[in-house]
């Protein structure tokens, strides 16, 4: 059984998208949803520098693109299931068909727009803790004032802040906690400093007519399949505000059986934390178009038929 998951926010780094743009009809399409979304994603996703995409109202709908366009070149796809990292979510509900790949890019614009907007009330930011027991880490979080925003399993935690309690981290580690890493994230996502964006998400997704998933559609929210796609759009609201745990998705991954996952772009981050905690899956990260065949072959023996 195939999983295809997205990449969240955090993934991206500068150039990544200009080799996929070399396939045919590639260009093409980015440039109606650059339009449609009024976004250069070519510029970001080619030209831009690590600061410039570091912006969440440019990072979000450029992975979101991202990941479509490398999807739409593995071909026809059956995975058991889907799923996306924090805003690689609407990635996921595009792939489940509970969005056209041209809504879910204007939502997932006006959720960037509205994140970073949130984002500028307080100085605050993201932090990966790599070792280290949830029992203890998360704990010892909430006495700093910090939030377990991602809980990826595999060890790692992300915390959630304002600067000056993610430097208090840093000089206060939790036991077992090897090294804490600063994320190319410009706020604290899934956490009450992200509460002013929710209802301006609620408000564009109320104009939205979702179709029910055609795939399984596993949600970072409690890990759970969700099987209408009104309620796959009330989670996609909830979650900028909520913690990722996906955790429970790969627990729920394992409980479908899965026995393959392909990471789209720009792949390496989940596919990294699978293979540490799903022993025996199969996976691929599409980094570069160079790893389509790799990804077509694991299709070929996992899919559904």
């Amino acid at each position: 059984m195939l999983v295809l998951v997205a990449p969240g926010q955090g993934a991206q780094t500068p150039g990544f998208l200009t080799p996929w743009l070399e396939l045919p009809g590639a260009a093409d399409r980015i440039a109606a949803w650059s339009e449609a979304i009024g976004l250069d994603l070519v510029h970001y996703g080619t030209k831009a520098d690590a600061d410039e995409i570091r912006d969440t109202a440019v990072a979000q709908p450029l992975l979101v693109a991202a990941g479509l366009l490398s999807a739409a070149a593995l071909g026809e796809v059956s995975p058991g299931a889907v799923a996306g990292h924090s805003v690689g979510e609407f990635t996921a509900a595009a792939f489940a068909g509970v969005l056209d790949d041209t809504a879910a890019l204007r939502l997932v614009r006006t959720r960037g727009l509205a994140m970073a907007e949130a984002a500028a009330v307080t100085a605050t930011g993201m932090s990966a803790l790599l070792g280290g027991d949830p029992e203890v880490t998360v704990p010892h979080l909430e006495k700093l004032g910090l939030t377990a925003a991602n809980v990826n399993g595999a060890g790692q935690i992300v915390a959630a802040g304002t600067l000056e309690q993610l430097a208090a981290l840093e000089a206060d580690k939790p036991e077992g906690v090897r090294r804490v890493v600063a994320l190319k994230v410009a706020g604290a996502f899934h956490t009450h400093h992200m509460a002013p964006a929710v209802a301006k998400l609620e408000a564009a997704a109320a104009e939205l007519s979702p179709a029910d998933p055609a795939v399984t559609y596993v949600s970072n929210k409690d890990g759970r399949t969700v099987a209408t796609g009104a309620e796959v759009l009330a989670r996609l609201v909830g979650q900028v505000a909520n913690p990722v745990r996906w955790d429970l998705c790969m627990e729920t991954f394992q409980e479908l059986g899965a026995t393959a996952l392909i990471e789209v772009c720009p792949g390496g981050t989940l596919t990294g934390i699978a293979k540490r905690a799903l022993p025996g899956v199969a996976t691929v990260a599409l980094k570069t178009p160079d790893d389509l065949d790799a990804a077509r072959t694991l299709i070929a023996e996992h899919a559904a038929v």
